[in-house]
């Protein structure tokens, strides 16, 4: 149905058994991220905090927190919005069938932002910073974060809501050296469009006007997330998602949301910045505190009866995984249809989304040769890492499966097959000294690191141990093996300290194993690590350890490695080195006795008492 508003969802939420209310009064110091954690992790219902401590307004949590909840929401639309990407990927279904498509084209109508110069504005109460809820979500974030803006800016050469940016970068609202109601702290990563409008403004020498969002139709949110190609406006995705055009009004100079529950406006100064973070991220680990542009606030507006979103990140899945899976699920075989020859890509959620990759391609160039090895799938892999967000990928795996049964999204299947058949003398490729996800702290700077491609294809050059090799069970200083799945084996190893010793120490592994080469020609994949019980306990475990923790170019080793014409390969099993390094974020931690706090609102007589 078209929500005009949040409450208007909500509402229609607690009507269908999706939603519940917290009556009791909650700190939004820690206190209201770990309901939502723990509500989450029970796969919960929405939650309204109607008390929150310190502020006058009411906030909302878990909106989007599971799959058949966001499609719940979005019911009235969805499948208009698949056909309408559907179409996009190929207008001449459209030609083909035009009277089944007609209805397309009027809920394309809907896509035009409405301007409403005559309507009086709703947001007629100007408020401070210090009025909204403010959230810490984990006990060394550096204050109070906005989780779910819809951040607006425009493109001062190319003025007007068209060509606007509406994107989701985090806001740090209080803390640090943020003076309180007139300085806030806007975070924004790479491959952002509103980076492109910040240099157009700093090169006209110029403050960038922003506007942030908080609230509104649940399609404004999800918009501000929407992979859109470039020049596709998210307002236009915002209006056929809701079912409603996406109003809006100008006030001194910024465009205003008309619906929205919350509006923050303000400048961004060129070459203002100040320090933001700590933040517990979606990695699973603090994304630390680094300088970022300054936001100087000049208005702050709310609705009458306004709701605050806010959602909570961390070790994978969280709310923002259901986030991907509606998109995924929106925009079917979109990227397929930008990359020739890409059948599958999946994004691993428990791996942190951006650090692990994996892709099915096709193998079409050399049919008439009788050895089978990659060659198409390695143009794809470099499509895939020149391709807006694919291109954070930090570990790619791409094979191709001629029997089209391969499934990338059955993480453990696919990797057995790449296993299978990769040469791991010939098919694992570096890109070294380039960028990586800002949030990724395994590289060798902010935003610096490497990528490394796995590509396989062709047929099963081993079968792969189901058992640890007697090779492994009586090493110096490589200890407690563990079988995490067949054909990868992960083992303790001593605290890193710096890569001149972690050297040494791979040299000496190396060493070891070197002369058993024949014995583990089953075991493609040993992972080092720092406690091997915890990362073989489970898959969710092993991928989050193994890939959040690598710098592909300086931890990935081999056993009898060597260099040809440049090219890297190993004769023996590929090393990773997932043990924590120095320069690593601590990864996030519930804190305890916020925790048994918050054990009163699910307990008997509690407000959450039977939810989960």
């Amino acid at each position: 149905m078209a929500y005009p508003s949040l409450e208007a969802c909500l509402i229609d939420l607690e009507k269908n058994g999706k939603l519940f209310r917290v009556t009791e009064e909650v700190d939004p110091n820690l206190e209201m991220a770990a309901i939502h954690l723990k509500v989450h992790e029970a796969n919960g219902p929405a939650i309204l905090f109607e008390n929150v401590k310190g502020s006058p307004y009411r906030a909302a949590s878990n909106i989007f927190g599971t799959l058949d909840r966001s499609k719940f929401i979005f019911r009235d639309t969805f499948e208009t919005v698949q056909k309408l990407i559907e179409l996009r990927n190929d207008p001449s279904k459209a030609l083909r069938q035009p009277f089944k498509n007609i209805s397309n084209g009027f809920a394309a109508l809907k896509a035009l932002p409405l301007k409403n110069p005559f309507q009086k504005p709703v947001l007629t109460s100007e408020i401070n910073i210090g009025d909204l809820p403010l959230i810490q979500h984990w006990p060394m974030d550096g204050g109070a974060f906005v989780t779910l803006p819809q951040v607006y800016t425009e493109d001062l050469e190319h003025p007007g809501i068209m060509n606007s940016n509406l994107g989701m970068y985090r806001i740090q609202l209080s803390g640090n050296n943020y003076q309180l109601n007139k300085e806030i702290g806007l975070h924004y990563q790479l491959h952002r469009g509103i980076g492109v409008h910040q240099s157009i403004a700093n090169n006209n020498n110029v403050p960038l006007k922003v506007s942030v969002f908080v609230g509104g139709p649940p399609s404004h949110t999800l918009a501000a997330v929407m992979p859109l190609p470039e020049g596709m406006s998210e307002l236009t995705f915002a209006g056929i998602l809701g079912g409603r055009r996406f109003r809006y009004f100008y006030q001194d100079g910024f465009c205003i949301s008309a619906d929205a529950d919350f509006v923050i406006t303000g400048e961004v100064h060129p070459g203002e910045n100040k320090p933001e973070g700590p933040f517990g991220d979606h990695l699973g680990y603090y994304s630390l505190r680094h300088t970022f542009p300054l936001m100087r606030v000049h208005k702050v507006y709310a609705k009458k009866n306004a709701i605050w979103p806010f959602t909570v990140v961390g070790r994978p899945p969280q709310e923002d995984t259901s986030f991907g899976e509606l998109i995924h699920a929106l925009t079917g075989s979109a990227i397929q249809n930008e990359i020739p020859g890409l059948k599958e890509v999946h994004a691993v959620d428990a791996a942190g989304v951006h650090p692990l990759l994996l892709a099915v391609g096709s193998e079409r160039y050399t049919p008439y040769m009788p050895a089978k090895q990659p060659s198409e799938i390695l143009t794809i892999a470099n499509h895939i890492l020149g391709t807006g967000q694919l291109s954070l990928a930090k570990f790619l795996f791409i094979t191709a499966d001629d029997s089209n049964k391969l499934s990338a999204s059955n993480v453990q299947s696919f990797l057995q097959f790449v296993l299978e058949r990769i040469d791991l003398k010939r098919d694992i490729h570096f890109y070294t000294n380039t960028s990586i996800d800002t949030l990724d702290y395994s590289g060798t700077g902010l935003n610096m690191g490497s990528k490394v491609v796995f590509a396989a294809y062709g047929e099963i050059k081993r079968s792969l141990c189901k058992e640890i090799p007697d090779s492994l069970k009586e090493l110096r200083d490589f200890v407690n093996p563990k079988l995490v799945m067949p054909g990868i084996v992960c083992m303790n190893a001593q605290k890193f300290t710096d890569y001149n010793n972690a050297k040494k120490e791979l040299e000496i592994f190396n060493e070891q194993l070197v002369p058993e080469i024949l014995n583990l020609k089953e075991l493609p994949m040993i992972v080092v690590c720092d406690d091997s019980d915890f990362t073989a306990a489970n898959l969710r475990n092993f991928l989050w350890v193994t890939f959040t923790r690598c710098n592909p170019a300086k931890d990935i080793y081999g056993i009898d490695s060597f260099y040809e014409n440049k090219h890297w390969g190993c004769k023996g099993p590929v090393v990773i080195d997932a043990r924590i390094k120095p320069h690593h974020a601590p990864p996030v931690e519930k804190d305890a006795a916020t925790e048994k706090r918050i054990e009163r609102i699910f307990n008997k007589g509690g407000s959450l008492y039977g939810c989960i």
